[in-house]
């Protein structure tokens, strides 16, 4: 495991929260506003638990954060998200056995991580025509908040240094 390189605050105890045993623990006020934001990206926006997953999972793969490579969300798993499919968004281009509107996310969350202006026309329109603008602002939101948080615990180190097992867990809230 790599070496933490943020401590907790002085007297911290864990809550047994995901985000709110993070380092950003250090900053209290954007910890309460991302523990306001995380659910209401999961519970309030059109895209399917089973869709957010698979950018969350997407993402973490990209990132090479093996605590979000290992989490599966309840949400997700009930709306359909099997192991099956997480093995075929795990490669690194979408699957033929993915549907068109899961195909286009994965594109939009590539594209995103990869190199944001990358996404071609035609893609931008498929996607708007599929998702419209809501469903397309909803991706843009969860993928910033995902890639953001994912990215803050690589960083902080204390990762890991081979795969875990997945992890069954609900959505922080």
């Amino acid at each position: 495991m790599s070496k933490s390189r943020i401590s907790m605050p002085d007297g911290f105890t864990p809550t047994g929260h995901v985000l709110r045993d993070s380092p950003i623990a250090h900053i209290p006020t954007a910890m309460e506003a991302l523990v306001t934001l995380y659910p209401a990206v999961w519970f309030d926006g059109p895209l399917s638990p089973a869709e957010l997953e698979m950018v969350r999972l997407r993402n973490a793969h990209a990132v090479g954060c093996v605590y979000c490579k290992a989490a599966r969300y309840d949400i997700a798993r009930e709306d359909g998200l099997d192991e099956d499919k997480v093995a075929l968004i795990s490669r690194a281009t979408p699957d033929s056995d993915l549907s068109a509107r899961e195909q286009l996310i994965l594109a939009y969350t590539d594209a995103y991580l990869n190199d944001p202006e990358s996404l071609a026309e035609d893609v931008k329109q498929a996607l708007l025509a599929e998702l419209g603008t809501e469903g397309v602002a909803h991706l843009a939101i969860a993928l910033g908040i995902f890639n953001g948080t994912s990215r803050g615990a690589v960083a902080f180190g204390g990762m890991p240094e081979e795969d875990l097992p997945v992890i069954p867990m609900a959505v922080p809230v």
